[in-house]
């Protein structure tokens, strides 16, 4: 299966732009399995609970760890939102709140287009 990746609005590159190339590397191969895999393991894709379709992507290593918020619009777009550098096991709220707010803006802007 082949997903496409769309970045909505400017969070999630702006993030990405400002790590350094071995971290961006980590996430590029993460994304790179978005992509192509039919089933997404929890070790790098998870609804969040409590969400209307919010997703995080989980990316990993001894020395950092990254969240990208995303939702699908059809089964084959993957649409990311922003992003940040986990340095807890609570996700921080005003992230989520941004997450959240990107995701309606996105739909809104969907169904004004139609």
């Amino acid at each position: 299966m082949e997903r496409k990746i769309i970045f909505y609005n400017k969070y999630f590159i702006e993030f990405y732009l400002l790590l350094n190339a071995k971290e961006q590397r980590r996430i590029d191969l993460v994304l790179d399995k978005v992509k192509s895999l039919r089933w997404l393991p929890e070790k790098y894709f998870r609804h969040l609970g409590g969400t209307d379709g919010l997703y995080e992507i989980k990316i990993a290593s001894r020395f950092c760890s990254f969240r990208i918020f995303c939702c699908f619009d059809s089964n084959a777009k993957v649409i990311l939102f922003n992003a940040f550098n986990k340095k807890s096991n609570r996700t921080p709220k005003r992230e989520l709140d941004t997450a959240l707010r990107l995701k309606k803006e996105y739909f809104n802007e969907k169904s004004n287009e139609k």
